[in-house]
C-alpha cells in the first residue's frame, strides 16, 4: 500500500510527471524530459528505461544541438483520442493517439439550422466510422475533445445563447455527446481550441502568451496566458466581437451597437460586395479574388483588418500577448489583411505592448479547432490508465503532427 510521502508514492508522482510531459509534448529528448519535470537526468533515465521496459514508451535515435540525443514519445498502442468540431457549415472529425499521430480525419457539410440532436448523431456515425478505419477497438478510447461554435459555461458545460448554431442554444453537447460514446466528452468553443491547436501544433508553438483570432461568422479570441487556456469564471473570456468600435453603428445581435462583430463578421462583409459582385458570394471567394486583385475584395479586406486590428489593440493593452495568431477563412489573405492589422495596433495600442506583439497567420488552417479538440483530451485526461497497461492496441504508422 502507498503512503504520502514514502518512496514508492514518489516514484509513482516522477512516473506520471515524465508521461505527462511527454504527452503533451507529443515527443521530447530526455534531456528536454529533465528540463521540463525538474527531475535529474538521471532519474529520468531511469524512468524512460522503466517506462520502455513496460511498453509505455517508444525511445527512437535523434539529434539535438549537433547531438546524439533519445526521442521519448508514447505508445502508438497507448489508446487513442478523438476531436469533433462543429463549425457554420461543417462538421470534422478527427482520430489521434497518445503519440500525437491522427490516425483518421473526415470533414462533411452540416446544416446549420439542423437540431443539436441531429447534429450529434451525425457526430456519433462519423465517429464510429473513423475508429473503424483505424483498426482499433472503442474501448481504446480515452475521451473526445467537442468543439462548439458558441461560448459554453464551463460548470455545466451548457452552450449559451449563439446565432450560428441557433438549434444548439440551452442544449448540453458534452453529456449528450458522453451518453451516446460511452466516453468522457471535453468541450470547448471554437476559437480556443483553435488556440490550443496552434499552441500545440501550429503558429503559436514555443509560445507562452498568445491570443488566436478568429474571424468567420462571428468573432472570437482563444486566449493563452502563461500556456493555459484562459476561459474566464464564466467561460466567455475573448468575446472581443462585442467590442465596441461605433456607438452609432449597426445593431448586433448581441443588442449592442457597433460591435467589432457588426464590421467584420462574414455575414455583414458579404453584404458590402452584394451590389457589385453578385449573390452567393462567400468569404473563401472574396479572398481568392483579393489574392488575384480584385480592388473591390481587395479594399473589404483592408477594411476588416484595420478593424480586427482596433480589436487586437484593446487585447494588447489589456493582456500584452507576445503573439497573434489570426485563423479561419481570412488567414488565407495573408499581408492583404496580416498588414492593415498591423497597422492599428501600431496606431492604438501601448508603444512597448505593440512592439513586443508579433502577428502571424494560422498554419493549421480549416484543421486548428479538430486537432485543438484533440489537444484538449491530451491536456485534460489522467495518466493512470497509460501508467496502468489498460490500453494495449494501436496503429502504428501514421503521419506525425509536427
Amino acid at each position: 500500500m502507498e503512503t504520502p510521502g514514502s518512496q514508492s508514492s514518489l516514484h509513482r508522482a516522477n512516473l506520471e510527471r515524465v508521461v505527462r510531459a511527454v504527452r503533451m509534448a507529443g515527443s521530447l529528448t530526455q534531456a528536454e524530459i529533465a528540463r521540463s519535470t525538474g527531475l535529474s537526468a538521471a532519474t529520468v533515465s531511469n524512468i524512460v528505461r522503466e517506462l520502455k521496459e513496460g511498453g509505455t514508451v517508444e525511445v527512437t535515435p535523434t539529434s539535438a544541438g549537433g547531438r546524439r540525443a533519445r526521442s521519448v514519445a508514447l505508445s502508438g498502442d497507448a489508446g487513442i483520442v478523438v476531436g469533433v468540431d462543429f463549425g457554420h457549415s461543417h462538421l470534422r472529425v478527427a482520430v489521434g493517439n497518445l503519440a500525437h499521430q491522427v490516425l483518421a480525419e473526415e470533414a462533411e457539410p452540416i446544416d446549420v439550422d439542423a437540431s443539436a440532436a441531429q447534429g450529434l448523431d451525425r457526430a456519433e456515425q462519423l465517429v464510429n466510422r473513423l475508429i473503424a478505419v483505424t483498426g482499433i477497438g472503442p474501448d481504446k478510447v480515452v475521451g473526445v475533445g467537442l468543439g462548439v461554435p458558441g461560448p459554453i459555461d464551463v460548470e455545466s458545460g451548457t452552450l449559451g445563447s449563439t446565432a450560428i448554431l441557433p438549434g444548439w442554444a440551452g442544449t448540453n453537447p458534452r453529456d449528450a455527446l458522453a451518453q451516446r460514446l460511452g466516453v468522457p466528452v471535453y468541450v470547448d468553443n471554437d476559437a480556443n481550441l483553435g488556440a490550443l491547436g496552434e499552441l500545440v501544433w501550429g503558429s503559436g508553438r514555443g509560445v507562452a502568451d498568445l491570443a488566436y483570432i478568429k474571424v468567420a461568422s462571428g468573432v472570437g479570441a482563444g486566449l493563452v496566458i502563461s500556456g493555459q487556456i484562459y476561459r474566464g469564471p464564466g467561460g466567455t473570456a475573448g468575446e472581443i466581437g462585442h467590442i465596441t468600435l461605433d456607438e452609432s453603428g449597426p445593431v448586433c445581435r448581441c443588442g449592442n451597437r457597433g460591435c467589432l462583430e457588426t464590421f467584420t463578421a462574414a455575414r455583414y462583409v458579404l453584404g458590402l460586395l452584394a451590389s457589385s459582385h453578385g449573390p452567393g458570394l462567400t468569404m473563401p471567394r472574396v479572398v481568392q479574388l483579393a489574392r488575384e486583385g480584385d480592388p473591390g475584395c481587395r479594399r473589404v479586406i483592408a477594411d476588416v483588418g484595420r478593424h480586427v486590428g482596433s480589436g487586437v489593440a484593446t487585447l494588447c493593452n489589456l493582456l500584452n500577448p507576445s503573439r497573434i495568431v489570426l485563423g479561419g477563412d481570412l488567414a488565407e489573405a495573408g499581408e492583404l489583411v496580416l498588414a492593415p492589422i498591423r497597422e492599428s495596433v501600431a496606431r492604438y495600442a501601448i508603444p512597448s505592448a505593440a512592439k513586443q506583439l508579433t502577428v502571424v497567420p494560422g498554419a493549421l488552417g480549416g484543421r486548428a479547432e479538430v486537432l485543438g479538440a484533440l489537444a484538449l483530451v491530451l491536456s485534460e485526461m489522467g495518466d493512470s490508465s497509460v501508467l496502468d497497461g489498460s490500453m494495449a492496441v494501436g496503429a502504428p504508422g501514421a503521419p506525425v503532427l509536427t
